[in-house]
């Protein structure tokens, strides 16, 4: 893991957060400090960091009447200041400076603002500058948010090419039961031949946060498929960024496969946010899961559902309706529903924008 040069640390908020729901300040600091360090090594960071919600909780209370989402998007909006603020000073400490940068999943779904974004982050980088993403919890709704800030680092790492993913949580990794549990042991290593360890885990929620150890698991594996490190840990132990200078620590390392084209990765997130289905017959899907590379062409389309443009993502499933893979639209719904089965046509997604999530 020393050999890292490009990491996205995702920082829950359950390592930012003390029992009582207060902001741990004191932890923040050490992070600030270890990543500092790492940076003065050569080595660049984004930062992908909950937490406003937890400073916004302390400094504002209300009603029990007022809206539950209302309520934490009044927290997010006056936590993130709070946040951002507190980073800016401990990396002023360190004679550096940070960006905030607030995005939502429509800035990944359009190809044009993904590579807007991913063009920002690289020249913060370049000027020395740690950029700290988090979601704009202010402006999402339920169906346009992220998982939790597990699948935003997973985007943002795939976005970059960034060569290493480190997920830190309030335990030492992924274990065989429950971690409080003696008889449960840490997993130090997932790659292909591990069996499936989901059976293992607790798909509770944490205190604070949205999400739990199955959704790190499932967007880790993901990653690494991607050809991206990943490594879950605990953020509440001293010194924990040590792993990626070959450090002793427990965790849970998952082994990444061959690296994947940037458009690839793109689409590999594409589940979240298509805008359309395409399925396809038995010849088109042997013809895309076969040893030579080949675009959809619309003889091999059964239907088509939804409506897109040119450029959008859209899901390819099989006769069966079960998932095949994604792709980008060459053109939109209108032209390919009326291109249905015909010959001669151009391809609806060419097999540089296609992404097969079980031949990849």
């Amino acid at each position: 893991m020393n050999a890292s040069k490009l990491i996205v640390v995702k920082i829950g908020s359950n390592v930012l957060t003390r029992s009582d729901g207060s902001p741990d300040l004191d932890r923040m600091a050490s992070l600030v400090s270890q990543i500092q360090n790492l940076k003065t090594k050569g080595k660049k960071i984004v930062l992908v960091s909950s937490g406003a919600v937890a400073f916004g909780r302390q400094k504002i209370s209300f009603s029990k009447k007022l809206n539950p989402i209302l309520k934490k998007q009044i927290w997010a909006a006056t936590g993130q200041i709070s946040l951002i603020h507190e980073y800016q000073k401990l990396f002023g400490k360190h004679q550096s400076y940070c960006a905030q940068i607030l995005v939502t999943k429509e800035d990944f779904r359009d190809r044009k603002h993904f590579l807007n974004m991913k063009g920002c982050i690289e020249a913060l980088l370049d000027q020395g500058i740690i950029p700290i993403i988090n979601e704009n919890d202010t402006v999402t709704v339920t169906e346009l948010m992220f998982t939790d800030n597990d699948e935003l680092a997973g985007l943002t790492a795939a976005m970059i090419n960034a060569d290493t993913l480190m997920l830190l949580t309030n335990v030492d990794g992924i274990f065989t039961g429950d971690p409080n549990k003696p008889s449960s042991e840490l997993v130090s290593t997932i790659n292909s031949k591990t069996s499936s360890v989901k059976e293992f885990i607790s798909a509770s929620k944490s205190s604070f946060g949205r999400g739990g150890m199955l959704t790190k698991y499932a967007m880790a594996k993901k990653s690494a498929n991607l050809g991206i490190q990943v490594v879950i840990a605990n953020g509440k132990r001293d010194g924990v960024l040590g792993l990626l200078e070959g450090e002793d620590l427990p965790h849970t390392w998952f082994e990444p496969k061959a690296l994947k084209h940037g458009v690839k990765k793109w689409l590999a997130h594409g589940t979240a946010y298509y805008k359309g289905q395409v399925k396809i017959n038995a010849g088109a899907k042997a013809s895309l899961t076969s040893s030579v590379i080949r675009s959809l062409l619309p003889i091999g389309i059964l239907a088509i559902e939804g409506e897109f443009s040119k450029g959008d993502i859209l899901l390819i499933t099989d006769e069966k309706s079960e998932p095949i893979g994604l792709g980008r639209a060459e053109y939109n719904d209108k032209l390919a529903k009326e291109r249905i089965g015909l010959s001669q046509q151009k391809a609806l997604i060419h097999y540089n924008y296609l992404y097969l999530f079980d031949h990849e």
